[in-house]
């Protein structure tokens, strides 16, 4: 725990995309899977062409292996997307990135429920599992598989 820098110290807003608050902890039962779910329902971003703000749910869930993410440093990061342009596809792709990089989970999926806008709602979603793994399989049955519906 003593790498964990947020955690019981007051809030610093990031004012654009921040990766580097991302903090992790071991994992104590690296040996069992089992998930782990955020839900981030006031997940906020900018559209990249006109500046307007794009409100979403975030749903992040994983089996982790040595590293979990500090649900802290977590919330920091998904705030830090408030000012940052990115289109919804790319925010959930970014997420996703990150938190393997930072992480290295069995398996990870994130699902963005975005608001309308203009009369239509997006709901992208993505997904990762180890090379050469079962998490792999997983993962590729889970994405062809996948039906999005409005869960709000």
């Amino acid at each position: 725990m003593e790498n964990l820098t947020l955690l019981g110290k007051k809030n610093v807003y990031k004012t654009d995309y921040a990766p580097e608050v991302l903090e992790t902890f071991d994992n104590k039962h690296s040996d069992n899977d089992y998930w782990v779910q955020f839900d981030c329902p006031e997940f906020t971003s900018l559209c990249p062409i006109t500046g307007q703000p794009d409100f979403a749910k975030i749903i992040i869930s994983y089996i982790p292996a040595q590293k979990m993410v500090e649900s802290k440093s977590l919330k920091l990061y998904l705030f830090s997307f408030r000012n940052h342009g990115a289109f919804h596809e790319d925010c959930v792709n970014i997420i996703m990135k990150d938190l393997i990089e930072l992480m290295h989970p069995k398996y990870i999926e994130v699902t963005g429920l975005f608001t309308h806008r203009g009369g239509i709602s997006i709901f992208p979603f993505c997904n990762f599992g180890i090379s050469n793994t079962k998490y792999e399989k997983f993962a590729e049955k889970k994405l062809f598989e996948r039906e999005m519906k409005s869960k709000f």
